[in-house]
């Protein structure tokens, strides 16, 4: 009887195993097929609304980076919006990040999505309406996926103390982070699918 359940925990435990390995692979045959196409279209939209040209390559690298992380736990419903809201979001956390923003830095801010000083009336109800909708967003995260979330994204916590202040692993903050953001993708630029459970 024993042995009966020895087998049963290693069969298990290698379908576990099969199925993660499958999970990799549909990832990469997701990303060659739906993603790296989009190419063209994302080095276009880069050198449109990014002056620095010498940071081009990398801000691609970081973009399939991001996407890949996010699809390793849920692979996006539609790539083209999902890639091109990892891009502008890329672009708008790298203006806010600089302290000093040179006006040449981006050709059209408004491409971004950045607020200028003063708005004007329509402009400040989209803003509103999207603040809103993220907002709205934001609350229907598992509440440790948002505690990642908005440290990382929003308050620009590094990841290592993210993992000391919630009391998890770095890996487990990053699974939080991409899963949040992929949620987000989805409610804000795509079908909005409703994440269940909380890890």
């Amino acid at each position: 009887m024993g042995e009966k359940k020895s087998e049963t925990t290693r069969e298990g435990a290698d379908l576990r195993h099969a199925d993660a390995a499958m999970t990799a692979s549909g990832v990469e045959d997701w990303f060659v097929r739906e993603v790296l196409p989009l190419e063209a279209m994302l080095m276009r939209y880069l050198h449109q609304n990014w002056r620095n040209k010498s940071d081009i390559e990398d801000f691609r690298q970081e973009i399939y980076a991001q996407v890949l992380e996010a699809a390793e736990l849920r692979i996006p419903e539609r790539a083209k919006p999902f890639v091109l809201a990892t891009a502008r979001n890329l672009l708008i956390n790298r203006v806010r990040r600089e302290q000093v923003v040179h006006i040449d830095a981006v050709p059209d801010l408004d491409a971004l999505g950045v607020v200028l000083d003063e708005p004007g009336a329509e402009r400040s109800a989209i803003a509103r309406d999207v603040l809103r909708r993220l907002q709205a967003a934001l609350d229907r995260l598992p509440p440790r996926c948002r505690e990642a979330v908005i440290l990382r994204r929003i308050e620009g916590v590094p990841r290592a103390e993210i993992a000391r202040r919630m009391g998890i692993a770095e890996r487990t903050v990053a699974d939080h982070i991409a899963a949040g953001m992929c949620a987000l993708a989805d409610v804000l630029y795509g079908d909005a699918v409703e994440m269940r459970g909380d890890k």
